[in-house]
């Protein structure tokens, strides 16, 4: 039954809600590590496989493309076939996944072993949400979903260090393992505790709507990672044309399915969308942040693994303690006001990447840096996933769920790919200019001035087989690497910016909140009495 318009004035909850709520959060823990683990160990992969900048953006994005492309379609087949079932799944296909990424003979393999990992979680994941939607109403559903967040951007950042520690002792596919004890566990509470058929529907799955949601969504991912690699614009170019064709054909099968994948009107509703769009700016800074900080970290200032991964925990301190004041902002100020202060501190943190973070630097700008992003993630991870579930009719939860975890996901692999091309694009323009400054730079063979500017692994290969320029070599690929990351973090900050736009002029303030979502409640509620809701008046 859909919730009425009174749900949000009381809180209601399942038994044994504590150890429900812990086995959902593992579960969803098991994707939100997988997501970051291999941030610190990039490059140690790239020196194994003296991998370019491109093919390292695609294996840090391999896990995030894998979830993004597969999350509205499985979060639909969660719906119609059981949530609990799909959770079960996903968490035994992410065994072989993360064995198979350990002991990878190739970037190759390890790209796919990374993306069926993605899908793994594709299935886990977004039921995770939706349980939660489905289990809890009222204000004790803001804590759960504030608790959700919060800790599922903790512990994706905490990813590093874990895998920083593991680096100290074993190779670089020891981090894939790390997530094998904590989805034993996180299984076996979820068949024992997880309640099934907790207000799913009946309605059939749109599938075709699933494949075209999954070709659109992972074409434009892959598309935007080969933007900035030479001779490969065709590729991208294709690329793109498909994810534009399998995105036009996705909505006409949305406006035309009688039971569709995503509705398509639901969508238009003002609080859905807008908090959609924000929450993947908020989300994709987050990984976007500690994907390129990772690299930076070591290869220009020579920390250690672990002392890299290290380095991110005051942002991950305050993301766990700003989370549960976020939940009572939501309620007190509205998610616009909450929103929008958390804007306010992931700009801090592109601004202190952007000014402070040189070859030169100390701990402190990188600290703080990571502060700021920590603390904007706690603020604006709450609203920006509340919204979508309070927009949204009890049984289409997977919908929100599945927004939710795009936020993450999409927003994780899109911001990851535009500012690690940027990266790519800005380390090769720089090296390029660097080695056409230096005396007889012409005679450089061609086939080492593309290593030289393929990566900052390539470059330090090249270093160590010639010693009497390794110092040269490897000031100018710190140089390079710090003017790529500069595009880079140029780049999200112009996103966040456009997010606190939108946010500020598009999102309603606390009272028309209230009253938007009291009308969908009771357009939701007569609609799944008679379908007899006016479905014009969700656009609103």
């Amino acid at each position: 039954m859909a919730a009425g318009p009174t749900d949000s004035a009381r809180s209601i909850a399942p038994e044994r809600q504590g150890l429900v709520l812990l086995a959902l959060l593992l579960v969803a823990s098991v994707a939100n590590l997988n997501l970051s683990v291999s941030f610190v160990a990039l490059p140690d992969i790239g020196k194994a496989f003296d991998a370019s900048q491109t093919g390292l953006d695609l294996i840090a994005v391999g896990y995030s493309l894998g979830l993004a492309t597969s999350v509205l379609y499985l979060g639909a087949v969660g719906d119609r076939y059981g949530r609990k079932l799909l959770l079960e799944l996903g968490v035994l296909l992410s065994i072989p996944a993360c064995l198979v990424a350990a002991w990878a003979p190739s970037e190759g393999v390890l790209f796919v072993a990374r993306v069926v990992g993605g899908l793994s979680a594709g299935m886990a994941f977004p039921t995770t949400l939706a349980l939660i939607t489905a289990l809890w109403s009222g204000p004790a559903r803001t804590r759960s979903i504030a608790l959700w967040s919060a800790l599922g951007g903790a512990i994706m950042a905490l990813g590093p260090l874990v895998s920083g520690a593991l680096l100290q002792h074993f190779w670089w596919g020891s981090v894939f393992l790390v997530t094998l004890p904590l989805a034993v566990v996180a299984l076996l509470l979820a068949v024992v505790l997880v309640p099934a058929h907790v207000n799913e529907s009946n309605d059939p799955v749109d599938n075709l709507g699933g494949i075209l949601s999954m070709v659109m969504i992972g074409a434009l991912i892959i598309s935007i990672n080969f933007v900035a690699v030479p001779n490969r614009a065709t590729l991208a170019l294709g690329l793109a044309f498909v994810a534009l064709g399998a995105g036009a054909g996705f909505v006409l099968r949305q406006r035309r399915a009688s039971n569709p994948l995503y509705d398509l009107h639901v969508a238009a509703r003002r609080v859905f969308w807008v908090a959609a769009c924000a929450g993947v700016i908020v989300f994709g800074s987050l990984m976007a942040a500690v994907f390129i900080g990772q690299q930076f970290l070591q290869n220009v200032l020579g920390y250690s693994p672990l002392d890299s991964g290290a380095a991110i925990l005051p942002g991950v301190v305050l993301m766990v303690l700003v989370a549960p004041r976020s939940a009572k902002l939501v309620e007190e100020r509205g998610a616009r006001f909450t929103l929008l202060l958390g804007y306010c501190f992931i700009l801090g943190g592109f601004l202190t990447m952007l000014v402070s973070w040189t070859e030169r630097s100390s701990y402190w700008p990188v600290g703080l840096a990571y502060a700021f992003l920590g603390a904007g993630v706690g603020l604006a991870g709450t609203p920006a996933s509340r919204s979508l579930t309070n927009a949204v009719p009890v049984d289409r939860a997977g919908m929100a769920s599945a927004t939710a975890d795009l936020q993450r996901d999409l927003g994780g692999a899109i911001m990851q790919s535009i500012l690690g091309a940027l990266l790519t694009a800005g380390y090769a323009s720089a090296m390029a200019a660097a080695i056409a400054g230096v005396p007889n730079g012409d005679q450089v063979a061609n086939s080492t001035q593309a290593q030289l500017q393929a990566s900052f692994a390539s470059a330090s290969n090249i270093a160590s087989q010639y010693p009497q320029y390794a110092v040269e070599i490897t000031a100018a690929a710190e140089s390079a690497f710090v003017d790529g990351a500069n595009w880079a973090y140029a780049v999200g900050i112009v996103a966040v910016v456009l997010g606190g736009l939108l946010v500020f002029f598009m999102f309603p303030r606390l009272d028309a909140e209230r009253r938007l979502v009291a009308e969908y409640q009771t357009e939701d509620g007569a609609g799944a009495d008679g379908r007899s809701g006016a479905r014009d008046a969700t656009s609103r």
